[in-house]
Parts: structure tokens; sequence; C-alpha cells
């Protein structure tokens, strides 16, 4: 299992359009994908579910990334994150 914490730089935070994103980024990846913010988790692959936790800028969240591919989908998430988040 691999975690990162991330502290969101995006004025609006995630909202739909960088949700939609991280969904897409997300599937291309076998491994399970869980954000947590303030105790609640959401399922990488779940817009409506990322949304719900109402992820504001300079809110930190975590991210954990369980699976076969972990290694390599922990690193494309960590650029994704610093390149739209």
């Amino acid at each position: 299992m691999k975690k990162f914490d991330y502290t969101i730089k995006d004025e609006v935070g995630i909202h739909a359009r960088p949700a939609g994103l991280l969904v897409k980024e997300v599937k291309k990846y076998g491994s399970k994908v869980t954000l947590t913010k303030d105790g609640k988790s959401a399922d990488g692959t779940k817009l409506m579910a990322i949304m719900g936790l109402g992820i504001k800028c300079g809110q930190t969240v975590t991210l954990t990334v369980e699976g076969d591919d972990e290694d390599t989908a922990c690193e494309a998430l960590k650029a994704f994150f610093e390149a739209n988040l």
C-alpha cells in the first residue's frame, strides 16, 4: 500500500472538471485508489463521491493506492495532482 498527502493549490478546489480528470486518471490503473479528507473517504473512480468530500483550496487530502500497480499509479497520481490541483 502506498500513501501520500497533497495540499490543494487550485483556487476552487476539486470541482467537477478536475474531479472528472482525476477519475479518468485513476481508471488507467488496476489499483484501488481512495481519497480521504477529515476522516471521510471516497473511491477514486466515483466522481460524485469525490465531489461530495467538498475539497477546497488549502485543504489536505490523503491518497491511498493499493494493488498490483500501486508504485506506478502512486507516482502518476502525484504528478497529476501537481499538474492539475
